[in-house]
């Protein structure tokens, strides 16, 4: 699909996602309002930038690869991340933002200490490397489509011109250009589901005969794990958490929440709705080794639609990148080097940028990076972070105890994902659920980690 007209659109979109960053440069002054928008940002903003944050690569070209393998099941991916955000609204969204903290670990030394900063620190750096790699997979993907070839050269411009936008700007720019990248997002999306289901019209009773919440292809245990898994990043993970701290007070943290995942479980209809189309239209020797979605695009939408979609990808996964990337580059400066200094942040921006782009260049499944990467952070982190809130003020933390829970989840996540063959002997089940283990694992150290104040010592 080489499209000179396409590829100078994203080129001029590039250009205009790189000048709003230049005049973000000059209002973001000092770390907050670099590294936090200046902790200020309304409800509408708050709710856009966490949108365009959630639906990226994963939310996007993941979801319906997804749906086209298991059907009608592949939504719960994106309901479990809505749910997420009601639960973190409803039950730490307050407390969260009450903490004052500038980033999800600074929260952590608040409730535990220094040692737990770090730890958590880590944990999300190295991650994050992953999730971003991820959406880097994905753009790389689009960006063939749009040149009709895989170039590495113009993948690797793209990916910098991203990485100089986020560099100047900070989450100054990331917040307005979520807004915008989101909105084009939504329209790229529901054109795509309109002309696939109401006008180009195949197969659509095959559709709704087949709307199921489980099948043979994704079982209960799948529920339990990705509840827990996926759900667990959205509840209480770095880059939605950052979305809580930019916000200007307590009420426009939660209100946001609750705005986003109901937008959340909308977009959710219109995406998972695509994938069942191309289930039942699209012969997998079709499209061969590549991406559903992108060869949907090519060979099934009329040109208009199909120019507005590749625009619409690419905005999913530079919302997507950007947050990511800022994020993990403020905490590795303010959390493990404790320093306050943009320079630093930039230089780490364009380093975990580098690795990402050489992980990408590998062109690993986007949902296999990702859920790699949350399967470490999410066992190890989700549940012990979340006991010390709910503690916060009402108890104390045996630190050494918290500490293991978080090393014994994220390891039992480690070996889960990437060194299965450790495991040979356990049951399948516990092979399978390895992540999961752990992650109960992790609770149990959490739990016994606290000691309780008396109600009579609360009161004084």
């Amino acid at each position: 699909m080489a499209n000179t007209v396409l590829l100078v659109l994203i080129i001029m979109y590039m250009i205009g996602m790189v000048i709003l960053g230049a005049l973000d440069s000059r209002k973001a002054k000092t770390f907050k309002e670099y590294a936090v928008a200046g902790k200020n940002q309304n409800t509408y903003k708050v709710c856009m930038t966490t949108l365009a944050t959630i639906v990226g690569a994963s939310a996007t070209i993941g979801v319906v690869d997804t749906t086209y393998k298991i059907g009608f099941p592949g939504m719960w991916w994106l309901v479990f991340g809505a749910i997420g955000l009601i639960l973190q609204a409803l039950l730490i969204s307050k407390k969260v933002r009450r903490l004052d903290a500038d980033t999800l670990p600074d929260m952590a030394r608040i409730l535990v200490g220094r040692n737990a900063e770090v730890l958590i620190s880590l944990i999300i750096v190295i991650s994050w490397v992953g999730v971003v790699a991820g959406q880097l997979v994905a753009l790389n993907n689009i960006m063939s489509l749009v040149l009709g070839s895989n170039s590495k050269k113009i993948f690797v411009l793209v990916s910098i011109a991203v990485l100089i936008y986020t560099i100047l700007g900070g989450q100054m720019s990331v917040v307005k250009t979520d807004a915008i990248q989101y909105v084009i997002i939504a329209v790229g999306i529901v054109a795509t589901f309109i002309y696939l289901i109401f006008v180009n019209k195949s197969n659509v009773g095959m559709i709704t005969d087949n709307i199921e919440l489980i099948n043979d292809g994704y079982k209960p245990i799948n529920l339990l794990t990705q509840f827990f898994i996926i759900g667990g990043v959205y509840f209480l993970g770095p880059d939605i958490m950052s979305r809580n701290l930019i916000a200007k007070d307590e009420r426009t943290a939660k209100k946001s929440a609750l705005f986003a995942a109901a937008g959340l479980l909308i977009f959710t209809v219109f995406i998972v709705f695509i994938g069942m189309w191309a289930r039942y239209n699209v012969l997998p020797e079709e499209f061969g080794k590549s991406s559903l979605l992108i060869y949907v695009i090519e060979h099934y939408l009329p040109k208009p639609v199909a120019y507005i979609m590749v625009i619409a990808i690419i905005s999913a996964i530079l919302s997507s990148t950007d947050t990511c990337i800022i994020n993990a580059s403020s905490i590795f400066v303010k959390d493990i080097l404790k320093k306050d200094s943009i320079k630093l942040i930039r230089i780490t921006v364009l380093v975990i940028g580098a690795f990402a782009m050489g992980i990408a260049l590998k062109g690993q499944d986007i949902i296999t990076i990702l859920t790699g990467a949350y399967s470490i952070y999410t066992p190890g982190v989700i549940f012990p972070l979340f006991i010390a809130i709910v503690v916060y003020k009402h108890g104390e933390i045996i630190k050494a105890l918290w500490l293991s829970a978080v090393l014994f989840g994220g390891l039992f996540g480690i070996v889960g994902t990437y060194f299965p063959q450790l495991l040979k002997g356990l049951p399948e089940f516990v092979k399978n659920n390895f992540s999961l283990i752990g992650m109960g694992v992790s609770l149990v150290l959490a739990l016994i980690s606290v000691k309780w104040k008396s109600v009579k010592k609360v009161e004084e």
